[in-house]
């Protein structure tokens, strides 16, 4: 698997990114959905991976910066041919080492509290994210779970 910076012009990548937020829309309240569009992905803030097999693309992850030390794991998606075969983890852990790399000393993540979330959660904790209290510009809402890491060099 090859993950590299994505400049989100490929039409594989703005379908997953489209499927994507139309997975969110079905299971969320438009005021509960968090995820992204191509225009906020772009912003300079925004660091976007996609992740292949040659041409075929597996999944895709974001990093926002929130300041300094402190930046969210944004646009996990696996795509549906490969979900369950370890792309999503490998995503999120280059992630994790690029927030490493630029000195950010927490990792967060907003996700969605439905069963449908479950095996994300799951990934999440199982990679050393614990459940904490809404961050940034989120507030209390029963659609989502906030996450953070603490990130050590």
């Amino acid at each position: 698997m090859e993950i590299r910076i994505d400049d989100l012009t490929g039409s594989k990548v703005i379908a997953l990114i489209e499927e994507h937020l139309q997975g969110m829309s079905e299971d969320s309240p438009p005021e509960s959905v968090h995820a992204l569009n191509l225009d906020g992905l772009r912003k300079p803030e925004v660091t976007f991976w996609s992740a292949w097999e040659q041409d075929e693309l597996l999944g895709i992850g974001a990093l926002k910066e929130l300041d300094v030390t402190h930046a969210e794991v944004k646009s996990m998606r696996t795509a549906a041919s490969h979900m369950r075969k370890g792309v999503a983890r490998q995503i999120l852990e280059h992630i994790i080492a690029v927030a490493i790399e630029r000195g950010y000393t927490r990792l967060s993540l907003e996700t969605g509290s439905m069963e449908s979330f479950e095996p994300a959660r799951k990934l999440y904790e199982n990679l050393g994210f614990q459940y904490c209290n809404p961050f940034s510009d989120y507030i209390e809402d029963p659609y989502s779970m906030f996450m953070t890491k603490e990130l050590f060099r």
